[in-house]
């Protein structure tokens, strides 16, 4: 989108692209989301704004796994600790990391925290997968009062009509729907301003 604006109190925040997710069978390759998630990071390191890289984990002996009473059920047992390693083809030195135990990042974490005292009021978000862990960190960080912007083509979910929802119907509701180039377009933009106070 051409009138995209992003200033130096935007953050990247890119859900769950690790090693045993990426693996999964997603309707977009996971190989592209990660391809355009990268690209998204290099950007926003280059203008010194944030990347905060979002895996989800739990300990060994599963006693932090989700307990609840559902017709479909989430894990029993924790996976291995190789399962939730961000991709190394993304990760970078200086890069925020927030693990999660539920869908969203910030329930239960310092999301919240890290973003508010490093100035961010704005939020580009992308990952995996569109409808549980973007969708659920979406609606919280709406609900917080941050602005969204979602990456489309840096997000893909492991049922096409599921992330066909989310974009269609409920992220145009809480955000700016975008693509990786135009928002690369719109951090070169900003002319070089630098990062928020304090970064």
């Amino acid at each position: 989108m051409s009138d995209l604006h992003l200033d130096a109190h935007t953050a990247l925040v890119l859900i769950d692209l690790q090693q045993g997710i990426l693996a999964l069978p997603t309707a977009r390759p996971a190989d592209d989301v990660l391809e355009k998630a990268a690209a998204l990071a290099r950007a926003f390191r280059a203008e010194r704004l944030p990347v905060v890289l979002v895996n989800v984990a739990w300990s060994p002996d599963g006693g932090d796994l989700p307990v609840a009473d559902t017709d479909l059920p989430g894990p029993s047992a924790a996976p291995p600790a190789a399962f939730s390693e961000i991709s190394p083809a993304l990760a970078a030195e200086g890069d925020i990391r927030i693990t999660k135990r539920h869908w969203g990042a910030f329930t239960g974490t310092e999301l919240d925290l890290q973003l508010r005292r490093r100035g961010i009021d704005r939020i580009v978000l992308a990952g995996i997968s569109t409808s549980i862990g973007v969708e659920s960190t979406a609606r919280a960080a709406w609900e917080n009062s941050y602005g969204l912007v979602f990456a489309e083509d840096a997000t893909t979910d492991l049922d096409a009509q599921s992330h066909a929802h989310s974009f269609g119907k409920i992220f145009p509701r809480l955000g700016r729907v975008s693509s990786t180039a135009a928002i690369i377009e719109a951090l070169g933009a900003r002319g070089g301003a630098g990062g928020p106070a304090g970064s």
